[in-house]
């Protein structure tokens, strides 16, 4: 915005001085690179023909001339014009592939409704980053003290980094992080009456088994999300839901669902997705039923609190079990107390 076209293009190539003679080095790019680099912030990617109201296309916002135009985009057009200005170079391209599969994966999660925005305009100022960047932005707007509409704008943001820790270690480690605005963050959750609202239990917990299959589980999250606060009242606690993001196998995964308070885990691995089939883990009639079995081999078969579901009633049997943690059902096990 300060130094405008002309000093950003300065700043790619061989650097610029301001207005007391301080010189600042750039970054040595050509001409033709940086071009190519302003016509993608600059939204210059030859789409202009798409129509502004075709709702068939996902949501991309690119920039242009630094104001936000929110225009409809093909997630794949996009992904094959930036294909087509920087696909020469082997980095270039597998950050595009990088790019491709998380707009997939946002789109089976429900999310290609313009809330997650591939943005080739979006930098962070830390040079240890490995992979994809990402801004945590709040678009609503709310009165501030004079009564005058206001958006809070970025409230956290991050990015992967594979090589920090092997500065410390020796060896690299996968790692992704974030840093949120605290104090900005509350400031929004007041002005919006959400400080303090909590839930009564942790998440429904979707375990992953096949990393193969991360889509797929993802559309679970996505299902459960929408389909169990959907007739929601303001007054009530909202039912979380999540993916299990690590690495681990599904012991570790139950235990960590165990931790998270969660009521209920599903599992599915290959065998399955091939079938149609899934597991439901009822965490809290588990830990009642594995108090009163004897040894090791008789948890195993007895299986306490797991049963499996046809894959399409996934929303109906959780609301279903739901439903009976909250004392709205008989006890499926003949235990009046079995909560």
């Amino acid at each position: 915005d300060r130094l405008g076209d002309g000093g950003v293009r300065a700043l790619l190539g061989e650097g610029r001085e301001d207005e007391s003679g301080d010189r600042t080095e750039g970054a040595k790019l050509s001409a033709d690179q940086i071009s190519k680099i302003l016509g993608v912030t600059n939204a210059a990617l030859s789409l202009s023909a798409l129509p502004d109201d075709d709702t068939s296309l996902d949501s991309v916002r690119l920039f242009k001339q630094n104001a936000r135009l929110p225009i409809a985009y093909s997630h794949s057009m996009f992904i094959e014009k930036l294909s087509g200005l920087f696909g020469s170079n082997e980095t270039a391209k597998q950050g595009i592939a990088e790019l491709d599969s998380i707009g997939k994966l946002a789109a089976s999660g429900g999310y290609n409704d313009g809330r997650i925005v591939i943005d080739p305009s979006c930098v962070r100022g830390l040079e240890y980053y490995t992979g994809p960047v990402f801004e945590a932005e709040l678009t609503f707007e709310v009165p501030n003290e004079k009564g005058q509409p206001v958006v809070f704008g970025s409230v956290g943001g991050g990015g992967r980094y594979d090589g920090l820790v092997g500065r410390f270690r020796g060896e690299d480690v996968p790692a992704t992080g974030f840093s949120v605005g605290v104090s900005r963050l509350a400031a929004a959750l007041k002005a919006t009456g959400k400080l303090g609202d909590d839930t009564a239990s942790g998440p429904v917990v979707v375990t992953v088994m096949d990393r193969d299959r991360l889509a797929d589980y993802q559309k679970m999250v996505a299902e459960l999300r929408e389909e169990l606060n959907k007739d929601r009242k303001t007054s009530e606690p909202v039912v979380p839901v999540e993916m299990y993001l690590g690495s681990s196998g599904m012991k570790a995964q139950l235990k960590y669902a165990d931790r998270r308070n969660a009521p209920a885990a599903i599992i599915a691995g290959s065998q399955e997705f091939e079938s149609g089939k899934l597991q439901i883990k009822d965490l809290i009639a588990g830990k009642a039923r594995a108090a009163a079995i004897e040894g090791h081999d008789a948890w195993r078969d007895e299986r306490p609190g797991q049963f499996e579901i046809n894959r399409e009633d996934l929303v109906a049997e959780i609301k279903k079990l739901l439903e009976k943690q909250r004392g709205g059902a008989d006890d499926p096990y003949g235990d009046d107390d079995w909560i």
